[in-house]
């Protein structure tokens, strides 16, 4: 149906930057709303960041201020940009979307993307 497919995880520096993208593979179904969750080890997956088809975006509260989300509809792409890490931001970071077509909605999940923040 769609495939989800991210890049941009690394290593940085506590107070770095890195930007997470996540394009969405073409598919009939439309792409509603996307976001990034992340899971950190031990821990269960948490929501980060989302963001509507019309641009309205709603953040964790441990990341408002630092991480920004943003999409291309164009290019079926959603972004993260994530400043002023800190290394609780150590986490594998996957992408979602939910879709839709004639009344069906489905969602789909990324692979992962590990980004890990030394101190």
């Amino acid at each position: 149906q769609v495939q989800l497919v991210e890049s941009g995880g690394g290593l940085v520096q506590a107070g770095g930057s890195l930007t997470l993208s996540c394009a969405a593979s073409r598919s009939a179904f439309s792409l509603n709303a996307m976001g990034w969750y992340r899971q950190a080890a031990g821990k269960q997956r948490e929501l980060v960041a989302a963001i509507t088809s019309a641009g309205s975006a709603n953040y964790a509260d441990f990341v408002k201020g630092r991480f920004t989300i943003s999409r291309d509809n164009a290019k079926s792409t959603v972004y993260l940009r994530m400043n002023s890490l800190k290394p609780e931001d150590t986490a594998v970071y996957y992408c979602h979307a939910d879709l839709s077509r004639l009344g069906v909605t489905i969602d789909a999940w990324g692979q992962g993307t590990q980004v890990f923040v030394s101190s």
